[in-house]
Parts: C-alpha cells; structure tokens; sequence
C-alpha cells in the first residue's frame, strides 16, 4: 500500500518561500509519477506540476515561474518549492501519484499553507 505524507506547510507572510515535502512509502519510489496539487477554499483541487520517475517535471501555467517541483529518490521524497508567495496561495497542498497497473491513486493527508498580506 502506497502512503503518503506531506508536510512543510505554515502560516507564511506574503513573498516568502516554503518547501513542501511528501514522503512515499510502500513501493519503489522510483518506479513513481508524482505531482501536487492544492485546493483552496471554495474552489476544486487544482494541479500544480508533475515529475515523472525518469525526472521530467511539468508545470501548470500559473505554476511557471514560482513553483518547482523536484525528487529525491534516496529519501523516498518529492518536494515543492515555491517563492515569492502570494495570498492567492493559500490553500491546502496534495501530494498524489497513480499506480496504472492497479488502477488506483493515492493522495496524500495534505499540508496548510496560509500566506498573510
């Protein structure tokens, strides 16, 4: 069973950075697609970017620029980084990958992230 754990989320002041990090546990993780996805209040989860297991990383248009996202397979963790925070950022933050063979996807519990003006 795949779990995954995200945290490194906070309440931030607007144009600061944070690094989020989700830790995947119960299969090989570099056998693994991730990507993040966040979900403000009131509105649907949205996707931020994607890595696939050979490390080629996709980006939302509104996510070029600000966020990056990165793995590293000896610690089973993929991260998300983003600058220059804004307020429209808050939101709570998803790690989430999909096993294809098993047809099934896996989110993690989330982490807040509250940026102040």
């Amino acid at each position: 069973q795949v779990r995954l754990v995200e945290s490194g989320g906070g309440l931030v002041q607007a144009g600061e950075s944070l690094r989020l990090s989700c830790a995947a546990s119960g299969i090989g993780f570099s056998n693994l697609d991730m990507a993040w996805y966040r979900q403000a209040p009131g509105k649907p989860r949205e996707l931020i970017a994607d890595i696939s297991r050979e490390g080629r990383s996709d980006y939302e248009h509104f996510a070029k620029g600000r966020f990056t996202i990165s793995s590293d397979d000896d610690k089973n963790t993929v991260y998300l980084r983003i600058n220059s925070l804004k307020p429209e950022d808050t939101a709570v933050y998803y790690c989430y990958t999909y096993l294809p063979a098993d047809l099934k996807a896996f989110w993690g519990q989330g982490t807040q992230v509250t940026v102040s003006s």
